[in-house]
């Protein structure tokens, strides 16, 4: 027997496998293919004050390695979630958290209230690398003073644990790292996908309709992977990592550098069977190896170095 829980900052995950926002659905889509209560927890697809229909298609396009997408936060919307999902997964044995999203701090505001009051929900996640219509497009996730007046104010609305997942800002991340913490954070999840464009070449025209788009996959592992060991050393509070994890191997990369649990995003729509074919391949990499516990694995490489 081997220990695959951890704890991060009063979660208790039952192993440190977490689905990212927008990869997931709402969860219960993938109950068909296997128990999702084995997961150590789904991060919800994210949630704007109302509906959106996302951008016009075409808004995914494969890359070596990766994708290319542009669906524009499409989603039922927070009120429509209360009274169609909510029911239906509160229950769920596993960490719950509810990714939000919107044009202006008001709008965050009133997510995390609504939000405040689902007892079962167990942390909102931020997901700030969307533009402040009031600032003229500023994205929240790039400019230091308004991510910290963002999640300070959060902070004093919400009891919930309070993740902000961080964009991948190379030149400043550890910036914002420290900000998002000093203002509140109780967890730090990233990165977020990396802004790329793909042509085609047979009219030359954009293949998204938005031109560009957020790549994904396994051809950014390497540069996530850099930033969350730049981020783990700065700062003190938990780090989830997040960047083109495809298999066991690529989960330990992260834990070993100091993250205490990943999200699975991109790998989700290739096989929706991976995320529990890497628990079962973490359990038997532990035994394999003689560990005992996961996290014996956690920042084992900045031990080594």
């Amino acid at each position: 027997m081997v220990n695959l829980s951890v704890n991060i900052n009063g979660l208790s995950f039952k192993n440190p496998i977490i689905t990212a926002s927008g990869t997931f659905g709402y969860g219960i889509e993938f109950n068909k293919f296997f128990d999702i209560q084995l997961l150590g927890g789904i991060v919800f697809k994210t949630l704007t004050i109302k509906p959106k229909e996302g951008n016009p298609y075409p808004r995914i396009v494969e890359t070596e390695g990766g994708i290319l997408n542009s669906i524009g936060l499409q989603n039922i919307g927070i009120n429509n979630f209360i009274n169609e999902i909510y029911p239906l997964i509160k229950d769920l044995n596993l960490i719950k958290i509810v990714s939000i999203a919107g044009n202006s701090p008001e709008e965050y505001y009133e997510l995390a209230d609504i939000i405040e009051d689902l007892e079962k929900i167990d942390a909102l996640e931020l997901n700030v690398s969307c533009p402040n219509v009031k600032e003229g497009g500023v994205h929240f996730g790039y400019n230091i003073k308004l991510l910290g007046k963002l999640v300070s104010e959060i902070k004093k609305r919400t009891k919930k644990i309070l993740i902000v997942k961080l964009p991948p800002d190379i030149t400043n991340i550890v910036n914002l790292a420290k900000e998002a913490e000093n203002c509140g954070a109780d967890i730090l999840s990233l990165i977020n996908t990396i802004k790329g464009m793909a042509v085609d070449t047979e009219n030359f025209k954009p293949k998204l309709s938005t031109i560009t788009g957020g790549l994904s996959g396994p051809c950014i592992k390497p540069i996530a992977l850099y930033l969350v060991w730049e981020v783990v050393k700065n700062v003190n509070i938990p780090i989830i990592g997040i960047g083109g994890i495809m298999n066991y191997k690529d989960v330990l990369e992260y834990l070993s550098i100091g993250a205490k649990a990943v999200q699975i995003g991109t790998a989700n729509l290739l096989n929706p069977l991976v995320t529990i074919n890497i628990i079962n391949d973490l359990k038997n990499y532990l035994i394999k190896k003689n560990f005992s516990d996961i996290n014996q694995i956690i920042g084992i490489f900045n031990k080594n170095l």
